[in-house]
């Protein structure tokens, strides 16, 4: 049997996952919550990713400032009823999806590949040795 591809995300998957987003941010903006692994950690909701059936939705959050990842993990997976509670009181969905909570590392890799295209040799490579010489050097180069 041959693999499928998997489609893109539509346009009610895109919408429910915004509005969960929008939804999210805002308890964790307002809340305090007595779990030891979040108190006194501020997170951001970067996306919300629903799955087709709209039964599952995936989070990805980052914690502003920093923090041991895996412990806000879970944190999060601790107090996923009361989540889910909030969430339930303030959309009117048919029904609520079961949250799944993922780090989100992009910000990671896009830091990565900022560096890694500042580097003078691949800087020579990609704009030549005239523009790459005259290009500004991060302070993290240095080093």
């Amino acid at each position: 049997m041959a693999r499928q591809r998997p489609k893109a995300p539509g346009q009610r998957q895109l919408r429910i996952g915004e509005e969960l987003r929008h939804v999210l941010a805002g308890i964790f903006e307002r809340e305090a919550f007595r779990d030891p692994a979040l108190y006194d950690v501020r997170l951001t909701v970067t996306e919300v990713r629903p799955s087709p059936d709209l039964r599952h939705a995936r989070v990805y959050v980052v914690p502003l400032g920093g923090g041991d990842m895996p412990k806000i993990l879970e944190g999060l997976k601790r107090v996923k009823p009361f989540l889910r509670r909030e969430v339930a009181s303030r959309v009117t969905f048919k029904f609520i999806p079961d949250l799944i909570f993922a780090a989100d590392t992009t910000f990671d890799e896009a830091e990565h590949i900022s560096r890694l295209l500042h580097k003078p040799e691949v800087a020579r490579d990609i704009w030549g040795d005239e523009t790459a010489d005259a290009l500004p050097r991060r302070s993290d180069e240095e080093e």
